[in-house]
C-alpha cells in the first residue's frame, strides 16, 4: 500500500501531552514522544480495540495508536497515514519504504523486566509505506 502524503482533514492538538495528536477523517492518531511516553500511550491510553503501529525490524521509533471507539474497521486511508507517521517518527525516516507492524492494542504486551518502550506482539500485520507526517502542526 502507498502512504498518503497529503491529508485533507488533519488537525493537530498536542500541546502539553506526552504524545502528538492528529485527527484524520474523524479518527484520532496518537504518536508517542519518547520511550516512557510510548509505554504510557500503549498501556494506559490505548483501548484494547484501538489499532497500534510501530516500525518493524526492531528499529527505534514512536508507538502510534489509532483510536477506534466504534470498534469498526478503520479506513485504509487512515491506516496508511498512521503507518506513514510511525515511519516518519522513527530512525527509519530517511528510507524510501519502511515496513510497519500493526495490530490491536490488546495484542501488545510488555515482557517482564523490559526497558521502557520495548514490547512484544502476539499477532500482527505488515504494511509498507513511505515515511510522511500526517499534517503540519497548526499554530
Amino acid at each position: 500500500m502507498e502512504a498518503a502524503t497529503a491529508c485533507y482533514d488533519c488537525r493537530v492538538a498536542s500541546k502539553g501531552r506526552p504524545y502528538r495528536t492528529f485527527v484524520v477523517d474523524g479518527f484520532e492518531i496518537l504518536v508517542g514522544r519518547g520511550e516512557a511516553d510510548n509505554d504510557h500511550l500503549t498501556f494506559d491510553v490505548a483501548a484494547p480495540g484501538d489499532l497500534w503501529l510501530h516500525v518493524a525490524g526492531g528499529t527505534p521509533g514512536s508507538h502510534v495508536v489509532v483510536r477506534n471507539p466504534g470498534r469498526g474497521d478503520v479506513p485504509a486511508h487512515v491506516v496508511e497515514v498512521a503507518a506513514a507517521a510511525a515511519a516518519w517518527y522513527s530512525k527509519a525516516r530517511g528510507a524510501p519504504r519502511v515496513e510497519v507492524h500493526l495490530c490491536h492494542a490488546r495484542d501488545v504486551h510488555k515482557p517482564r523486566g523490559a526497558p521502557a518502550g520495548l514490547v512484544e506482539l502476539a499477532r500482527h500485520k505488515r504494511i509498507k509505506v513511505t515515511p510522511a507526517t500526517p499534517a503540519t502542526p497548526m499554530t
